[in-house]
């Protein structure tokens, strides 16, 4: 709070003008004489509140009588007595020192001011005292009060001016804490920066999240407000509505009940209301008349627990009461301090109090004032209960001030003059205890207690403000007993927040896990749910994204977690390994077999018309081919993956080269050898044969170690084909370099197939072309099969299937050339003799004769 200071001092001349004198203010002010004085600004009366041009303060005793400002000033009666008479908390404070006070009545903003102007005199007369005058003996050194935010910040600056101690007890505006505008300012109730804290704490326990807030048009209200709409939007706490309070006139109901209108119109269950009580006084009738039910109202500590509002009639039909309330300690014997000064001044007559001398009683209240206040019976609730602790600590912080800058500890208090300043350092430095409760003032004047969570609770008629939680600001911290909270639900209530019977105060439910949020509105509390897509999820409220998977994680579409992705490779012990295990056996087996068998017939007509030492190869190199079937079993190792293609193409490609050539041969035999005698006689004599097989072998090799060696396959885990699973295989499986192998083997296969199917017609010893077509045709299909299956899955059974492949392929070829001959060595020896071949020949020149 910033003020012009020329603007200041002709406002105190207008002030001092219309009222006449300090003098004349003086004579309302209660005081108790002693050593050192403390000044007291309590609101003793209501101020009669008329329109005015300018600044003038109608006289005090004119308005009504305030119960609550008689309380404090009974405190702080109260207290200086404790302290004089040493039967306080601290008996050893002061010793041999007497407490004294100047009470005001600031029943307005102008009796402060003027107030702080009687206190600002006296240390003018003592900076700068007139010729021939001394100055006064009775200046106040610290200033306790006023009540309110509003009150307190103009006397603030003023006595800030004279660096005047300054302790507020009920000041709470957080503009105050700022030292360079309130440098002596000091306080013993919670900044409202910790009020404002604890509001947002328990909205967010309940999951408040679209609220209605109202603040009263003061400073204590307008600042709260302002505080608690910054940080609810911090908190995603969204505010429907947000008005400003104004003391309900005539003029101003109508605009009221429009406030009550507006608010019912956003279906709020939660109305905050961080406002004086004198706003709320006029404004609750309002809601009682539109019949209200079913509302949570979260007050400040103003007005939660106060009677003036729990009075009001039909409040408590409106719902659910909860709020902020100062921590205090019930003062022991205060209560009985009052009810003596009730009880004395009852026994004297009303017309008589202002002819009554200063007697005995009269050093107990000192003016007739203090006869009439203390004659009315004041019952004390909770809020005075809390303002009047504040007071009481106040008054022994001062105390303990006093006593260390006399040096009390030391022997003995030491006489001496005080001026105000000089209390600042040690006011900053009192840590003393109320009633197990630590009292000291932080680097902005501030104390370290935070506040009660109270609930209205009624029992009959009766009225009760329970405590039910409390807010601790250092470290922050909230507990809420719900059990001792009576929640009043509407009765068509059909839903419930997160403790059974609290009532939701939301503008749309939360969403479930799996589910993000789109905002529908202005305001991020009011959105649709839509569910997260596949391989994303969510496993919080409130988030507007999804979450991607880890790589190696997936998750289904409305997922609150992610699942560890499938790992699909062929492994050893999966059922359908099992059966093709056993199936490679037999094929190696055979092929290992039927080589020995042919190995011990090699002289044979039926091997010799096979191949002769070329079928032990073409056996060894099926065998080969068929072994390459274990590099794709379990998970894809370097080794395996270099080996597993290239493996059985060179193998499969020797056999076939085999095959070829000896089709080649019985073809020219038997059909080209009378039209090209000397050609083929000379590529027979010099091993054409064995030297085409090895050019066709050695060529196929080169095509699979360049590829190799261009780009090595290796162990990868693709993770893109299937988005729940993990390919294990090897990379680089339709690479260039593998199409150019399969296209190699595939040209020899058509070759071999060709030349067999042009020796259809010859003898049935040499006519091996159909069980060779069909063999060939059984390897064609076999990976047609396996690759266009292996573009559309990529899972374990088509990587059985890619083994079956080379198994049908090895066993086609097996069962197709060299099956029929081991059954003629084995079964039919007879077949195999020279002659049955001679006569088979013999019968097919006759025929083509």
């Amino acid at each position: 709070m910033s003020m012009d200071v020329g603007t200041l001092w002709g406002w105190l001349l207008l002030l001092l003008t219309a009222v006449g004198s300090g003098a004349e203010f003086q004579r309302n002010m209660l005081k108790l004489q002693g050593d050192y004085y403390l000044a007291g600004f309590f609101p003793l009366h209501d101020n009669i509140r008329t329109k005015r041009e300018r600044p003038i303060l109608e006289d005090c005793k004119l308005g009504t009588e305030n119960k609550h400002g008689y309380h404090l000033a009974q405190a702080l009666r109260f207290a200086v007595e404790e302290i004089n008479n040493r039967t306080g908390l601290y008996p050893n404070l002061l010793p041999g020192v007497r407490l004294g006070y100047h009470l005001y009545d600031t029943c307005a903003i102008q009796a402060g001011v003027l107030a702080s102007v009687n206190v600002m005199q006296d240390q003018e007369e003592i900076l700068r005292p007139l010729p021939g005058s001394s100055p006064p003996d009775d200046n106040p050194m610290v200033v306790i009060g006023p009540d309110s935010s509003s009150r307190t910040m103009p006397t603030a600056v003023l006595l800030g001016a004279y660096l005047v101690p300054q302790i507020s007890y009920e000041a709470s505006n957080e503009m105050l804490s700022n030292k360079a505008v309130y440098p002596s300012f000091f306080r013993t109730i919670p900044s409202d920066t910790i009020q404002v804290a604890a509001m947002i704490q328990l909205l967010k326990r309940y999951r408040w999240t679209w609220i209605a807030l109202l603040g009263s048009d003061n400073a204590y209200g307008l600042q709260g407000m302002q505080s608690l709409s910054q940080q609810s939007a911090y908190h995603d706490i969204c505010i429907a509505y947000q008005s400003v309070l104004p003391r309900r006139t005539a003029a101003n109901t109508q605009m009221l009940r429009n406030m009550v209108d507006a608010i019912l119109r956003t279906n709020v269950k939660t109305i905050v209301l961080f406002s004086s009580k004198s706003r709320l006084q006029g404004f609750f009738p309002l809601v009682v008349e539109r019949n209200v039910t079913g509302k949570i109202w979260l007050g400040s500590e103003d007005w939660i627990a106060s009677a003036l509002i729990a009075d009001i009639p039909g409040i408590r039909t409106l719902g659910t009461f909860l709020g902020m309330s100062v921590k205090y300690k019930v003062i022991p014997g205060f209560g009985g301090f009052e009810r003596k000064m009730q009880e004395m001044s009852r026994d004297i007559d009303r017309s008589e109090f202002s002819k009554l001398p200063l007697g005995p009683l009269g050093e107990c209240l000192q003016t007739s004032d203090g006869y009439v206040l203390a004659a009315s019976d004041h019952p004390m609730d909770s809020y005075d209960f809390a303002s009047s602790f504040n007071v009481y600590r106040a008054v022994y912080a001062v105390a303990h001030a006093l006593h260390k800058k006399l040096g009390c500890d030391v022997g003995g208090c030491q006489a001496r003059t005080i001026n105000p300043w000089q209390l600042l350092p040690l006011l900053k430095k009192v840590r003393f205890s109320v009633g197990n409760s630590s009292m000291y003032f932080d680097e902005n004047g501030d104390p370290p207690t935070g506040y009660d969570i109270v609930a209205w609770l009624w029992r009959g008629s009766q009225w009760i403000v329970k405590e039910v939680g409390s807010y601790t600001p250092y470290p922050s911290s909230l507990t809420v007993n719900t059990s001792l909270i009576e929640w009043s639900l509407p009765a068509d209530a059909t839903s419930a927040g997160p403790d059974g019977q609290v009532p939701n105060s939301m503008c749309s439910p939360d969403c479930d896990f799996g589910h993000r949020r789109l905002q529908t509105g202005q305001h991020k509390c009011c959105f649709d749910c839509l569910a997260c897509p596949a391989a994303t999820f969510l496993n919080k409220s409130g988030a507007s994204s999804c979450q991607p998977c880890p790589e190696k994680e997936w998750a289904p579409p409305k997922s609150e977690k992610c699942l560890q992705r499938t790992l699909l490779f062929l492994a050893w012990d999966a059922p359908l390994s099992v059966a093709l295990l056993l199936l490679l056996a037999a094929t190696l087996l055979l092929t290992t077999g039927s080589a020995v068998i042919l190995l011990l017939h090699l002289d044979t007509p039926v091997v010799k018309s096979a191949g002769g030492r070329t079928c032990i190869v073409m056996l060894a190199s099926l065998t080969a081919a068929a072994a390459s079937a274990l590099c794709h079993f379990g998970l894809p190792t370097r080794p395996g993956c270099l080996l597993k293609q290239p493996l059985f193409v060179v193998s499969f490609a020797v056999c076939l080269a085999c095959v070829t050539v000896r089709a080649f041969q019985v073809v020219c035999i038997f059909k080209f050898a009378s039209r090209l005698p000397m050609l083929y006689d000379r590529w027979a004599k010099n091993h054409g044969p064995e030297y085409t097989i090895l050019a066709v072998s050695a060529a196929v090799l080169c095509v699979s170690v360049l590829r190799v060696a261009a780009d090595p396959p290796e162990p990868s885990a693709d993770l893109r084909f299937y988005p729940d699973s993990i390919v294990l295989e090897c990379s680089h499986t339709l690479s260039p370099g593998s199409w150019v192998e399969l296209a190699c083997a595939s040209l020899l296969s058509g070759l071999c197939f060709t030349l067999s199917y042009m020796g259809k017609d010859l003898p049935a010893n040499y006519n091996e072309a159909k069980c060779v077509a069909f063999s060939l045709v059984v390897y064609m299909i076999s990976w047609i099969c396996y690759f266009t299956l292996y573009l559309i899955s990529r899972d374990a059974f088509t990587m059985a299937v890619n083994v079956f492949a080379i198994l049908s392929s090895v066993l086609g070829v097996f069962g197709g050339y060299f099956l029929p001959k081991v059954y003629i060595i084995i079964f039919r020896p007879q077949m195999n003799t020279s002659a049955h071949f001679q006569n088979c020949i013999q019968m097919y020149t006759m025929n083509k004769q």
